[in-house]
């Protein structure tokens, strides 16, 4: 959380198409804070996406648009929410297809445990790269912690609850064990 990831992703993206190149964004179709198949940044940037959601099979979604396109690179959003085959079939985009993929999302959930996209990517990516962000102490934030309609650090709960900086807070892992807002 507040890393920058989706600003990176479409700095990516503005590159690729400044140079005349073609990319295909996707996001999670179940994150619709800003509208569905809409990736923003809390910068201001903004662009449409194509949306997965668990029954989407990556590898056949873009090679039919790449099929009809000419596509340079594929850019993940949300990447936590893959499943561990979509990110297989990913991994079978760029090994057979020949297309590059990033991906961008969180590795860990608020009760410290791996996504399931997140731990397959970190188990086959051929190329990993941390976005980093402060806690409010300073140190390196590594962890994220929910929080309630009140403002309350919660250890229980679902894996995936949409929100923003209203839900969510990135601390360092002391801050995060000791449930310590600023």
């Amino acid at each position: 959380m507040n890393a920058g990831k989706s600003t990176t992703l479409l700095q990516a993206a503005y590159n690729y198409r400044e140079r005349g190149m073609e990319v295909i964004i996707y996001t999670a179709a179940f994150d619709d804070r800003a509208g569905t198949g809409k990736i923003t940044s809390r910068i201001g940037l903004e662009a449409d996406a194509q949306t997965f959601d668990a029954d989407t099979n990556m590898f056949d979604d873009i090679k039919v648009k790449i099929d009809a396109d000419k596509i340079a690179c594929v850019l993940i959003d949300e990447a936590q929410f893959l499943s561990e085959i979509q990110v297989w079939q990913l991994a079978e985009v760029v090994d057979r297809l020949n297309l590059p993929v990033m991906c961008f999302g969180l590795r860990n959930d608020f009760q410290g445990k791996l996504f399931a996209g997140s731990k397959t990517l970190m188990a086959i990516a051929d190329n990993l790269r941390e976005i980093k962000t402060i806690c409010w102490c300073g140190r390196k934030a590594t962890m994220v912690l929910r929080l309630d309609n009140n403002g309350i650090p919660v250890s229980e709960g679902e894996q995936v609850q949409i929100g923003g900086e209203e839900s969510y807070v990135s601390v360092c892992r002391q801050h995060w064990v000791n449930k310590q807002l600023c």
